[in-house]
């Protein structure tokens, strides 16, 4: 796909410096531009490079002052940062603009499909599924009975989603990524032996959540586990069952909840976080990367460790942790002084 600069002038509302039939047909990195792409800037530090850069076009700052001659077409606008961040959405939406229903494929009689679908091959839909307008399934992707995918939403290739899961609008579920499978539930008999407890809830995604790829969400034993509007997990996430995210919730990957776990509003948590199954986690909380998580936190905890404690307590008693072998010669040496002491 090629793009003129006055046609992504007129995307951005920007203004244009230089030639506007200038063509681009790919992204670069400002140091790394050449011939027929397209970049940007918008830290200064990086200023040196659009004198040499061999990108077509770059997108800067209206404030951008140029210092000596720029063979490169400019398109100011007021924050590069985020018309750069827009023209990746367009372009992705561009891209991804697919339509129709590719063969083989099968969906189920009893099933209903929006308007300006796509549906890629080897696709799966079962019995009593629900899906909206302008939702796209990709490839090989399993689709489970009475399953509803709101308005707009996209499937990758590869998704399984068990049945009764109920997805909301504007949603993105990545590769690999399995929605509804059982929840970790076994009992151990007179035997020892362990026996599968039925898991017999589903799982709800409500509005503008994206799950990373090969991240698994599992269905509640009983009720629900709950995925709250605008929540973004990352790759290879665990959430277990019965697990609810509050809403605008970020988790970086390799987390893992367990199940019943309450999770607020708007947190932080950073990769390979533990979470320790049947507690809450208020708003707004922060936890940073490889915390282990085993008990409530109230909101606005700022917590790191295993297992977590305040970060800040975390960042004194870590210099002592260095120093624990000097700390205990120390100590065992007064210890010998104190005992020569008391003989005197």
């Amino acid at each position: 796909m090629k793009f003129k600069a006055q046609q992504i002038a007129d995307i951005l509302e920007g203004d244009i410096v230089g030639n506007p039939d200038e063509e681009v047909s790919k992204l670069s990195k400002i140091e790394e531009g050449e011939k027929g792409s397209l970049t940007f800037l918008s830290n200064p530090k990086y200023n040196s490079y659009i004198y040499t850069t061999n990108a077509s076009i770059a997108i800067v700052n209206k404030s951008f002052i140029p210092e000596k001659d720029i063979t490169t077409t400019l398109i100011k606008v007021d924050d590069a940062y985020k018309s750069f961040s827009k023209l990746l959405e367009f372009y992705n939406e561009v891209k991804n603009n697919k339509s129709g229903r590719e063969q083989p494929h099968f969906i189920s009689e009893s099933s209903s499909i929006g308007d300006h679908e796509y549906i890629g091959a080897f696709a799966y839909i079962g019995e009593n599924v629900k899906i909206g307008n302008n939702v796209k399934i990709y490839p090989n992707t399993y689709i489970g009975d009475n399953t509803v995918i709101g308005n707009n939403s996209t499937i990758f290739a590869g998704v399984k989603i068990y049945s009764d899961t109920i997805i909301g609008n504007n949603c993105k579920i990545h590769s690999g990524a399995i929605i509804a499978a059982d929840g970790f539930g076994f009992a151990p008999d007179e035997n020892g032996e362990y026996n599968a407890i039925p898991q017999i809830g589903n799982v709800i995604i409500e509005d503008n959540v994206d799950i990373g790829a090969a991240t698994t969400i599992d269905r509640a034993t009983l009720g629900s586990t709950i995925i709250r509007k605008g929540v973004k997990l990352d790759n290879q996430i665990q959430i277990a069952h019965n697990v609810e995210i509050g809403k605008n919730t970020v988790i970086a990957s390799q987390t893992g909840i367990a199940g019943s776990t309450k999770i607020g509003e708007s947190c932080m948590i950073g990769g390979q976080v533990g979470v320790a199954g049947h507690i809450k986690i208020g708003n707004n909380v922060k936890v940073l990367a490889q915390a282990g998580v085993t008990k409530s936190l109230k909101d606005n905890a700022f917590v790191n460790g295993t297992p977590a404690f305040k970060f800040n307590d975390y960042n004194k008693s870590y210099v002592h942790f260095k120093n624990l072998p000097k700390i205990v010669a120390n100590i065992n040496q007064l210890e010998e002084e104190l005992k020569t002491q008391t003989k005197k």
